[in-house]
């Protein structure tokens, strides 16, 4: 028997550096649980991830949010993004918050609103190429994490070193009516989160216990709070 069309809008999802749709969103099963409810995912592949091109020139990388831009449909839409991914969606949510309905911002915090001094690129290009400090934990997770997929480091590098764009202003955010989960683990190295999460007039803050960074997309509360926010629009 066929499925009758959603009533729903699309979910797309947006993964985060050195990932990929498949291995974020397919692998961890999420894309299964949202089509179990009727929902259709859009995957986005930012550019030098995935299946997307992958240039090694950082300019090549000034507007990373293009891929998204391309996805949207005509109608609104749900949007969940990680880390990157979650930065990006940010960008273009509050460049046009009537493209979307309901968005989740995950592995991100407070640290948009604030100017990067580039210490933390810096830490993590060394762990790319091997020159960072044993000591230095967080660098070499992101080694790992790069290499666990079928990367092209220089370009994940140029990601890395790409233009870097002005903080946000909480003052753009206080204009987004959209309802906005910030879901953050209390092992993320992006927190606090508190003020991010107030900006939005109706913005709420889930923090994900024992759950660090880069297992968020496969934590099953994260997941679980996920599917529920998004599926209040419904009821």
């Amino acid at each position: 028997m066929d499925t009758a069309p959603s009533s729903q809008p699309a979910i797309m999802l947006v993964h985060g550096w050195g990932s990929c749709f498949a291995d974020t969103w397919e692998a961890t099963g999420i894309t299964s649980l949202l089509a179990d409810e009727n929902r259709e995912s859009i995957g986005v592949d930012l550019l030098g991830h995935g299946s997307a091109p992958k240039p090694h020139d950082p300019d090549e990388y000034n507007d990373l949010g293009a891929q998204v831009r391309e996805k949207l449909p005509n109608t609104p839409i749900d949007a969940v993004g990680f880390s990157l991914g979650a930065h990006v969606l940010l960008g273009e949510l509050v460049k046009a918050p009537n493209r979307f309905r309901r968005v989740v911002l995950a592995g991100i915090g407070d640290g948009v609103f604030e100017q990067s001094d580039g210490e933390d690129t810096r830490r993590i290009l060394a762990g790319l190429d091997g020159t960072a400090p044993e000591s230095d934990v967080i660098a070499r997770l992101f080694r790992q994490y790069a290499d666990r997929r079928s990367n092209d480091i220089e370009a994940l590098a140029a990601v890395l070193r790409r233009p870097r764009s002005k903080p946000f202003k909480e003052s753009d955010l206080n204009r987004i009516t959209n309802p906005v989960l910030v879901a953050i683990g209390d092992g993320d190295f992006s927190l606090p989160a508190d003020r991010l999460a107030k900006a939005f007039p109706n913005g709420t803050l889930h923090i994900l216990i024992n759950t660090d960074h880069f297992k968020t997309p496969e934590s099953f509360q994260f997941i679980d709070t996920m599917l529920k926010f998004l599926d209040e629009q419904s009821r």
